[in-house]
């Protein structure tokens, strides 16, 4: 079974019994509420016992507002999310301009129990260890670089590279954004030092 089904069936399994307790909290019977949220008394009751994997969230709103709730789905950060090929490539060519003076990782987990966050590479040499982060179009710089400050933090890296993608669209929101106060290096001048196999000094933004 895999984890994306498990997590699914947990999440039912709490939300039926959140359902039910507002419910008999507040004195309602199920033939009361699936009459309002238009199912049967035997679907509620599956419903309630995280027992039907097929529901519908329309189904689940109409139950919720039938006992006084207002559902809410929000989605966390949690693991490495699939890297396509433009990805890859571009930190291969990111790797390749580095050098071979470091000590190379993949898909490093942060060094916390239960934290399924990763870095994509990871750069070693002795007293000095970079967390390497490839981003090939993102679209919300501001919110890109507190997730990689907090990152940083948790992740216990001296240095934190962002790896872009050298496109109009990356250069852009550069301009955009102000982001010298946490990448202090021009990236020319980092990857030159890693290059080197020297500190790069600061946090950078390297545009390949």
């Amino acid at each position: 079974m895999s984890g994306a089904r498990l997590r699914a069936e947990r999440l039912l399994r709490e939300v039926g019994r959140e359902l039910r307790a507002t419910r008999v909290s507040r004195g309602l019977s199920q033939r009361a509420v699936a009459a309002v949220a238009g199912i049967s008394q035997a679907q509620l009751s599956m419903i309630e016992r995280g027992t039907s994997p097929s529901v519908r969230l329309e189904t689940l709103t109409r139950m919720a507002a039938a006992v006084g709730l207002e559902p809410s789905i929000k989605l966390y950060p949690s693991g490495q999310p699939i890297r396509d090929k433009a990805h890859l490539e571009m930190l291969a060519r990111f790797r390749k301009a580095a050098g071979e003076r470091w000590r190379w990782a993949s898909e490093v987990p942060l060094p916390i129990p239960g934290d399924k966050r990763a870095w994509d590479r990871t750069m070693n040499r002795p007293g000095l260890s970079i967390g390497v982060e490839g981003e090939t179009r993102p679209t919300d710089m501001q919110e890109l670089q507190r997730r990689l400050l907090l990152k940083k933090r948790d992740g216990r890296v001296d240095r934190l590279i962002l790896v872009l993608a050298d496109t109009e669209w990356c250069r852009r929101l550069i301009r955009l954004n102000d982001l010298s106060e946490t990448f202090l290096m021009p990236g020319k001048v980092a990857l030159k030092a890693i290059a080197d196999g020297r500190d790069p000094g600061g946090d950078a933004i390297v545009l390949i």
